[in-house]
């Protein structure tokens, strides 16, 4: 859809031009304040109104970065952050990044750093001002512009889990701008104002530029293609940049944004087409050295695939993740993107319903399980067909669905004009597809029921008239059968197979019905099971031995008191 206006050849160039400062509502500039002797003195004060817990956790963070401890500032990032977070500033932002900057040495690669901390915190526990959203927008503008104009590659190292989620921060916040911008009704007649003036803040071209120029700088690309005839191949191809750990991982969570982002859009098959080189029957894939960044991949692979009419890869994507998240939830429950990860699963669920509702087909007994106790009552609806399938798998799309956006901007000039929600628009492509695919598991369910069947008697059940239900059985046999992915690198590839194990054939008013059964793997059960009694056993022998060390301990002395 908009491959034509984003061609890789398009954003090779300098992306200074995204980073044009904006007209400010009070029409001044950060700068004129600089050398204000005022201002000094408030900065002052206000690094010393910061927590001493925070002023060492920002110390030590800065001390990791300029000596590049990768292994430190994990530990910061990723555990000390979020609980200064949740202890300190649970319903307020972080300090004002003029105050930190005292702390500092008024460093402007640790303050730009902070500032994508800052923002990004505002974004999940307040609700940002259009002011905040333009001045996030420009923090990252000098981010990136450091990052790719610099003469050779920087000796900046940062873990793997942020620079994903700077990244996923920078597509989220486009995501949500996008969105508050359409909204005219509710903003004022100054935020219109400044919207109107400034339509270079949060631009889709600008957004796509930074994703392709990270792709390119870092040449991932020629990277993961060179990767499939060795090593040495991967080194020679990624050149004096993508050598680099911050350029190699940051072009290669870039073509996982571009997916969000193609998805978002609405081109799934621009998204498919986007991860042509990414191999994911790799189990050592990068994109599995990030767990959100794994669920992220998977997530939209599967959700474009559904978009497409393609169920049953969707199905089989939607089951792989899921079972890897169930495997590894005691992990998750412990590091801090147990939430993300979580809600992503649960919406993945949701979707899963529906693909096996509309192409019902054997899946992992364990996502089986979770699926039956989640969305039983609303898989049996989908299957009986009829007005209230298609409310049920309503329900579960909007639920479920990414955030949609409008690329172009809305007409400032007539905010009163109705606009077509994105998300009501993808819905409706959803259902066009989906209702033609009801037919599949309501003539299942009873044709599965029989080895020969004759016409008429189905047409009654039914209660529609022959010839109807002849022109259904043919749109079955239509719909049953669709192209699936057979591995490798083409996405969009595949073979055309037969997605359910129910077939039939129709010689004059006789159907005849074949049934495949697939043998349950009863190694699964076993080794599900086996687990399930090694964790009772653990917590009864922990059990056991805090009873009797508590057995040991003296009772406390009764009180004497009259």
């Amino acid at each position: 859809m908009y491959q034509e206006n984003y061609e890789d050849e398009e954003f090779a160039g300098n992306i200074d031009v995204v980073a044009d400062s904006y007209v400010n509502s009070n029409g001044h500039d950060e700068g004129e304040y600089e050398d204000d002797e005022h201002l000094q003195q408030q900065a002052q004060a206000g690094a010393q109104a910061i927590p001493e817990q925070v002023r060492k956790f920002l110390g030590h963070l800065y001390r990791n970065l300029l000596s590049s401890n990768v292994s430190d500032l994990a530990y910061n990032y990723e555990n000390q952050f979020g609980r200064l977070s949740e202890k300190y500033y649970a319903k307020a932002s972080w300090p004002e990044p003029q105050f930190v900057a005292a702390l500092v040495g008024d460093d402007g690669l640790f303050l730009t750093l902070y500032r994508e901390l800052y923002y990004r915190h505002m974004y999940s526990q307040l609700h940002p001002t259009l002011e905040a959203r333009f001045r996030s927008f420009e923090n990252y503008c000098d981010l990136f512009n450091y990052i790719l104009n610099s003469d050779g590659p920087l000796e900046l190292e940062l873990p793997n889990q942020w620079l994903w989620d700077i990244v996923d921060e920078f597509i989220y916040q486009f995501q949500s701008f996008c969105t508050h911008r359409s909204r005219l009704n509710k903003r004022s007649a100054e935020e219109i104002e400044l919207l109107k003036a400034n339509p270079q803040v949060w631009n889709t071209y600008s957004v796509l530029n930074v994703l392709y120029s990270l792709i390119q700088k870092s040449s991932i690309t020629q990277q993961l293609v060179a990767a499939h005839e060795g090593a040495d191949a991967a080194a020679l191809a990624a050149g004096e940049f993508g050598a680099r750990p911050l350029y190699k991982m940051l072009g290669y969570f870039s073509i996982v944004g571009l997916v969000r982002v193609h998805c978002m859009l609405g081109d799934y098959t621009l998204a498919l087409q986007t991860l042509e080189n990414v191999d994911l029957n790799n189990s050592r894939g990068l994109f599995t050295r990030v767990t959100a960044c794994h669920v992220t991949v998977y997530y939209y692979v599967g959700f474009a695939y559904m978009m497409l009419g393609r169920y049953a890869d969707a199905t089989q994507a939607f089951v792989h993740i899921l079972t890897f998240v169930a495997r590894t939830k005691h992990y998750h429950q412990r590091a801090g993107q147990f939430d993300s990860v979580n809600k992503k699963a649960e919406q993945m669920y949701a979707l899963l319903a529906s693909c096996v509702s509309l192409c019902p087909t054997r899946v992992d007994e364990m996502v089986h399980s979770a699926l039956r106790e989640k969305y039983a009552d609303q898989q049996h609806k989908v299957q009986r067909g009829g007005d209230e399938a298609v409310e049920i798998l309503s329900e579960l799309f909007r639920f479920a669905s990414p955030k949609f956006i409008t690329p172009n901007p809305p007409n400032y000039d007539a905010p009163e004009e109705t606009v077509v929600e994105p998300q009501d628009f993808q819905l409706k492509v959803f259902l066009r597809e989906a209702k033609l695919q009801l037919v599949v598991p309501m003539l299942r369910s009873f044709l599965k029921l029989y080895t020969t069947m004759d016409l008429a008697q189905l047409a009654a059940v039914l209660d529609v008239g022959a010839d109807e239900l002849r022109t259904q059985l043919m749109v079955y046999k239509l719909r049953y059968r669709q192209v699936k992915w057979a591995g490798g690198a083409d996405l969009l590839g595949g073979e055309v197979v037969p997605t359910t194990d129910l077939d039939f054939a129709l010689q004059q008013d006789m159907i005849f019905i074949a049934e495949s059964r697939v043998g349950r793997r009863y190694a699964d059960w076993f080794i599900r099971n086996t687990n399930k009694m090694q964790d009772l056993i653990n917590s009864l022998e922990t059990r056991q031995k805090n009873f009797i060390a508590g057995v040991g301990k003296p009772e406390p002395a009764a009180d004497t008191k009259a």
